[in-house]
């Protein structure tokens, strides 16, 4: 079958996310070398609510899940990939499933990001809110609306009927208000900031200098990358949109469809939860998606 892997980012996390993976000898390398490189063991902190719900420490353990689960799938024969894509966060997973960057070098990165992005959202404090049912283009001009002075955008392109939008608080309760007015369904997202928004500039800068340190390579297998959903076969360029990411939009379904294009017709969600998955419904429904969250639904999905 010829396959995409997809990485979910953060709000996939659940206590527990990373025990099952501790089961298989490839899985629980990953999770080894994660917890030495962070100083906080990814299996242990993962069950852990409070520690769940900081962005600095979820935000690696995801990446060390999503990797894990990738080299399970690996080691138990998933071949002919066509590409990887990673929804934010999820895209530092697709660079080191595609060999573009050392898995440390991503951990020491996601954790300087992480850090950042957690002060930026203590410093300039904003939220993001799912709108249901809503295309981009609908939500953007909800955004113009209801905008005012206030920082206020789509940030996540999720799919034709699921848009994210990201902005100051006071911003953010506008939309939603007026989203109730439309009978559109509006859902507080569980974040510590209005990430993909200038509200994060303050973190910018910590992440550029992370990544002047870490060697960027062309992939080995194309990526889907979020700023612009193209696929990227440079490392420079792949350098360049990773240095954008935290104050630009995720055009995940321009993503996905451009790995539809090149050939993909199985996806599958690597890591924790099916968020993903169920936006694959909406984007290609003509195609195969699975989200993979044990070493028992790898067999599975490897057996069809």
């Amino acid at each position: 079958m010829a396959s995409a892997v997809l990485f979910p980012g953060q709000g996939s996390q659940f206590p527990g996310m990373a025990d099952p993976w501790a089961e298989h000898p490839a899985g629980a390398a990953v999770l080894d070398e994660a917890s030495a490189a962070i100083g906080h063991d990814v299996i242990v902190g993962s069950r852990d609510d409070e520690a769940l719900a900081t962005t600095a420490f979820v935000q690696p353990a995801l990446l060390a899940c999503d990797v894990a689960a990738f080299r399970v799938l690996v080691a138990d024969g998933l071949a002919d990939i066509v590409g990887v894509a990673g929804h934010s966060l999820g895209e530092f997973a697709a660079l080191v499933a595609a060999d573009a960057i050392e898995l440390a070098d991503a951990l020491s990165l996601v954790v300087v990001r992480g850090s950042a992005m957690q002060r930026a959202g203590e410093e300039r404090p904003g939220a993001m809110s799912a709108l249901l049912g809503l295309a981009a283009d609908d939500a953007s001009r909800l955004c113009e609306e209801v905008r005012g002075g206030d920082v206020l955008i789509v940030a996540n392109e999720n799919s034709p009927a699921q848009t994210v939008a990201s902005g100051s608080v006071a911003a953010i309760e506008r939309l939603e208000a007026a989203a109730k007015e439309r009978k559109v369904r509006a859902i507080r997202l569980p974040v510590a900031g209005a990430f993909h928004s200038e509200l994060m500039r303050p973190a910018v800068e910590p992440v550029r200098e992370a990544l002047d340190g870490i060697e960027v390579r062309d992939p080995m297998i194309p990526v889907a990358e979020n700023v612009t959903g193209e696929l990227v076969t440079g490392g420079g360029r792949l350098r360049e949109l990773l240095e954008r990411q935290v104050v630009s939009p995720v055009r995940w379904e321009t993503g996905v469809r451009a790995l539809a294009s090149a050939g993909a017709t199985t996806f599958l969600e690597a890591g924790a939860g099916d968020v993903l998955t169920k936006l694959m419904k909406r984007i290609e429904p003509s195609a195969t998606a699975r989200a993979v969250g044990s070493p028992d639904d790898v067999r599975a999905a490897l057996a069809r």
